[in-house]
């Protein structure tokens, strides 16, 4: 799971993709979906988070896109040999509405983890109004992976 305010000095990117609305705040580009699918990887994996592999606190991934956080952790997956078996991801946020940009989402991530649409799961929701995503104050995203051997 990974949270992030929004912040209106910055663009939203989502799933590597650009959508016009309010950006979210983070070290990096804060893309919120990508750093899920980075962390599940990691998670899988047991090799820690992705803090511990890109520190908030080393200036070279500031305003870092997300794209290289995953295709650093698909290189450990590849690595360890594992591949992408399927992946589930869930956005919760009450603005925007992203029905529009899911398939352009899914497409993007599974180019990203060398694996076909197919294998990656978009989905949406709000939070019904209630805590600080239904106040319209954040995002939150989750994802899950299944991996499976390579070889």
């Amino acid at each position: 799971m990974d949270i992030h305010p929004f912040d209106n000095g910055r663009k939203l990117v989502l799933g590597g993709i650009q959508i016009d609305h309010i950006g979210l705040k983070g070290h990096s580009d804060a893309d919120v979906l990508l750093h899920v699918v980075a962390e599940s990887i990691l998670g899988a994996l047991a090799l820690g988070d992705l803090g511990s592999h890109f520190p908030d606190s080393d200036d070279q991934y500031h305003n870092k896109s997300s794209k290289f956080f995953v295709a650093k952790v698909v290189e450990l997956m590849q690595q360890h040999h594992y591949k992408i078996s399927n992946m589930d991801c869930m956005i919760i946020t009450e603005t925007p509405r992203l029905a529009p940009y899911k398939t352009s989402i899914q497409e993007n991530i599974a180019g990203l983890l060398h694996c076909e649409p197919s294998q990656v799961s978009i989905k949406a929701t709000t939070a019904e109004g209630m805590g600080f995503v239904g106040r319209g104050e954040g995002m939150l995203a989750t994802a899950t992976v299944l991996l499976i051997p390579s070889d």
